[in-house]
């Protein structure tokens, strides 16, 4: 009974050894199939990510100028801000990706084989326990089974003996050699019953130090192996829902980012834009008037009519009532498109506008190096050991050119803007242009930089310290494209005052349309500044014309101010 118990047990020790083996590789396969799976959505987030940066770069706008000439709209800009967002939004997935690689899939990677390796290694000593107590138990069966062979034969032996003794026909030596053989069983038999004995309670301490202490041992070294695995892959679980929730921040802040972009958007702005880009100047025509043939009228035209505009152009620009700047006609019709007489006339004014800015530009890069060479001249002439103060001179003399040709550009620019100009739609803030070139620092009014400014007969005073003067209008072949202010000057209405302005520079005025001035003497002002740099000032009377308003200090009416 003991030993069919002791097979039971047995059997059962090796069932539940093959249900953990099975249990242990089903856990393994379990962090296999989950590192799997991370490792996918890591490859989604990538490719996600790359997905987002092409959509982003796809629609960046081009280096052209169509697309520069949106990027004034407000909407257009929002939409680049949303793509530049996108942009970063779509680093965030990559972020995502290399936390789930570094802190997931390689931890795994690293803990699936420590933990293959320890699975390994447990199985193994519980192997090894299970085969020793099994060949144990062969053995103690051996001596049992020995010491039940020699307690028969001694038996044998003994009866042998016994029948030997009471059969009167035996010799003696046969009953004496039958009672040695009886003893000699015995002995035997005695020795293998202390054999077994010995074997039996050995046995006994290792099967219950095997079912006590080694095997609840392995059962659980396996038990927490089990455990940390759990635990690892709930720690793995957080971590990816982490990575995720660690860019929400940076996300949130992309989106914030585009609904502000979003918000900027003005519609009223970018209709003003729309109107600003395409106005073309024109002036609607006037009502047609009653043409009466029973009379044999010729037919008129109001005097806003297109044939009266055309008509126009054909009078003397003097004899124009209302145009305070008028100028000698330079039409330049074989200039071809260098003019933008293609474009509506605010469109050509825009044109050209932009042409003689980045004209002046340029003018000033050359005055720039000019006034760079002639201290380094300088330099040269006090310490001749330096250089030689006659080698910056070719360099001079070709940026003294590269001057006069950019301001003959500049006046033939200006004249073709004030030709357009007078003929657009009369307002007075079109129609007074100075035609003469204007230095980027002339709105600066201090006594310190009184010389470094235009005059307004043309001429450019420089520095007190530079080498040369350069005139605009030394050639007098370019006095075709300079301005004339119109000779019937005086039959405008008298205009009312606005207020009285100071004198801070003297002002010797050449010009038609100009006024002389002292410094330090007070005027009347009759209209302001209209963004060309002059200001219609009045003494008395009979004298009234234009003077630069950066040479004097107007005081302005409150009425005047609010109006």
């Amino acid at each position: 009974m003991d030993k069919v118990e002791t097979l039971l047990k047995e059997q059962q020790l090796k069932d539940q050894f093959d249900n953990l083996e099975k249990h242990t590789q089903w856990g393994i396969e379990f962090v296999e199939k989950y590192a799997k799976f991370v490792k996918e959505r890591s490859e989604i987030e990538t490719n996600y990510a790359k997905q987002i940066r092409n959509l982003s770069k796809k629609y960046q706008p081009k280096k052209n100028s169509r697309e520069e000439e949106e990027s004034k709209y407000s909407f257009c800009r929002a939409f680049l801000t949303t793509l530049n967002e996108l942009n970063d939004y779509a680093g965030q997935h990559e972020v995502i990706a290399e936390n789930l690689t570094s802190q997931i899939i390689v931890e795994l990677s690293r803990y699936l084989q420590e933990l293959k390796t320890e699975r390994k290694s447990h199985f193994h000593d519980g192997r090894k326990a299970q085969q020793y107590i099994e060949s144990s138990w062969k053995q103690m069966e051996s001596c049992k089974r020995k010491f039940e062979r020699d307690c028969k034969e001694a038996e044998r032996a003994q009866q042998y003996f016994e029948k030997m003794d009471a059969d009167i026909n035996v010799t003696k030596a046969d009953v004496e050699k039958a009672r040695q053989q009886a003893q000699m069983r015995h002995q035997m038999a005695s020795d293998s019953k202390n054999d077994y004995s010995s074997y039996l309670q050995k046995f006994n301490q290792e099967q219950n130090e095997h079912y006590y202490t080694i095997i609840p041992n392995i059962f659980q070294k396996l038990q927490d192996m089990e455990e940390k695995r759990i635990e690892r892959i709930g720690v793995c679980m957080k971590t990816f829902a982490d990575v995720d929730r660690q860019v929400l921040p940076i996300v949130g802040k992309c989106l914030d980012g585009m609904t502000t972009a979003a918000e900027s958007i003005e519609p009223k702005t970018d209709s003003k834009q729309v109107v600003e880009s395409y106005k073309s100047g024109f002036e609607p025509p006037g009502d047609v008037e009653f043409e009466d043939y029973g009379q044999a009228m010729k037919r008129t035209a109001s005097e806003t009519s297109l044939s009266n505009s055309r008509e126009s152009k054909e009078k003397p620009a003097g004899k124009s009532k209302g145009k305070l700047w008028p100028f000698i006609k330079n039409k330049n019709k074989g200039s071809g498109p260098e003019d933008f007489s293609h474009l509506p006339p605010e469109q050509r004014r825009k044109k050209l506008q932009g042409k003689i800015d980045e004209l002046n530009k340029d003018i000033q890069k050359e005055m720039d190096q000019r006034d760079a060479l002639t201290k380094m001249k300088d330099v040269y002439i006090k310490n001749p050991q330096m250089g030689d103060p006659a080698s910056v001179d070719p360099r001079l003399t070709e940026i003294g050119q590269n001057i006069e040709k950019l301001r003959f550009e500049v006046q033939k620019f200006e004249g073709w803007l004030a030709e357009v100009e007078e003929r657009m739609p009369s307002k007075s803030d079109t129609h007074r242009r100075s035609g003469l070139y204007e230095t980027q620092n002339n709105t600066t009014v201090s006594n310190s930089c009184a010389q470094d400014r235009e005059s307004p007969d043309g001429s450019y005073t420089e520095e007190q310290n530079s080498e040369t003067q350069v005139k605009a209008n030394t050639d007098p072949n370019l006095t075709s494209s300079t301005p004339e202010f119109d000779d019937e000057f005086d039959d405008e209405e008298t205009l009312p005052t606005i207020g009285t302005c100071k004198a801070l520079y003297p002002f010797e005025g050449h010009n038609e349309g100009t006024i002389s001035v002292a410094e330090g003497e007070l005027l009347y002002v009759i209209e302001d500044d209209k963004g060309d740099g002059w200001t219609r000032v009045r003494r008395n009377e009979d004298e009234e014309g234009y003077v630069p308003t950066s040479y004097i200090e107007v005081f302005l009416e409150t009425n005047a101010k609010d109006s």
